[in-house]
């Protein structure tokens, strides 16, 4: 018995199943999409580092899927900048697609361990006086990304200082020599300002968390505290916070997190924007783009942070105008 023909209306829906059956052939011909390699360098340690979690954020958003088509490798040096070093060697053996640096020390550091690894630095003070761009137009080498400008506003601070205490003509500074680069330049700022706001500077240092304590102390009759950035700093933000409050020292800073810690007051970038800010670096250069063509960023949004709290608890008497003019005012 001869068999049925395919009539013209039967054709369409064999199609169709013949399209559907070779269909998951044809997805596992096709090639696999790629999985990238980020690394991520900091000064800080997990817990107290404001920078990855906005950071991670921002490239979720993007497609980046850590464990599916993204591996971020990171490494903590817990406020112990001679870590660094040997963190970003480390770093660059498994040669990632991208390495990310948090500020000056951090991103120093990565582009001393390679010059082939695009390296994108997340607030770096001043990226030019630090050698690590030739220009903020031009980079020219592996390294691009943000700008904290934290030199450059080291005397809104002062001013700030001045404005809520008016009285005083000497003032406490908290350093740390051992981030040179980065406290080179905020301390000629400092100096710039000072002279031109008749204030005498008292600088107070410390290199490491055990020395914090005997440093607080000190600062007592040298009351407000001028907190310069520094990443010992941020870390250690809650034991500053603690002991400042215990000695009566009003702290002014440059950080939201320090704040929220306990500082009296803080004006600086929004590191949070600057971390989301950065993730379009790498998100360009893991399509192709070089770091030597992307234009550094400087900042676009600056925070000033009143804890009324704080200024309760030590009977500082906040003005006014300050407080109409801050963006977050913590009661």
């Amino acid at each position: 018995m001869s068999r049925p023909l395919l009539t013209v209306a039967r054709l369409p829906l064999l199609a169709l199943a013949l399209t559907v059956l070779w269909a998951p052939l044809a997805g596992e011909a096709q090639s696999p999409r790629r999985s990238f390699r980020v690394g991520f360098l900091s000064p800080g340690s997990a817990a107290t580092d404001q920078f990855h979690a906005p950071f991670r954020e921002r490239l979720r958003a993007l497609g980046y899927v850590e464990g599916q088509n993204l591996a971020v490798d990171f490494r903590w040096a817990e406020g112990r900048f001679e870590r660094l070093s040997p963190l970003a060697t480390e770093l660059a053996r498994l040669q990632p697609d991208v390495i990310v640096a948090v500020v000056t020390q951090a991103s120093l550091a990565a582009r001393d361990a390679t010059g082939t690894v695009p390296i994108v630095m997340i607030g770096v003070a001043d990226p030019v006086a630090a050698g690590l761009v030739t220009t903020l137009a031009r980079p020219g080498g592996n390294v691009t990304g943000t700008s904290g400008a934290a030199a450059q506003i080291v005397g809104k601070q002062l001013e700030l200082i001045k404005e809520t205490f008016p009285d005083r003509s000497r003032v406490g500074v908290l350093w740390n020599p051992a981030n040179a680069v980065f406290q080179a330049l905020q301390l000629r700022e400092a100096q710039i300002a000072a002279r031109a706001l008749h204030v005498e500077l008292n600088l107070l240092q410390a290199r490491s968390p055990a020395e914090l304590e005997r440093v607080l102390g000190a600062a007592v009759p040298l009351r407000p505290l001028w907190v310069l950035g520094d990443p010992l700093f941020t870390t250690q933000r809650s034991r500053i916070g603690r002991l400042a409050l215990a000695r009566r020292v009003p702290v002014v800073t440059s950080t939201r997190e320090m704040v929220e810690a306990g500082a009296l007051l803080a004006y600086g970038p929004s590191y949070s924007d600057l971390s989301r800010r950065s993730t379009a670096y790498v998100d360009q250069i893991l399509k192709g783009a070089k770091p030597s063509d992307l234009p550094v960023e400087e900042p676009t949004t600056f925070e000033l942070v009143v804890n009324l709290g704080t200024a309760r608890a030590l009977g500082v008497s906040v003005p006014r105008p300050l407080i109409l003019r801050a963006d977050r005012v913590i009661e």
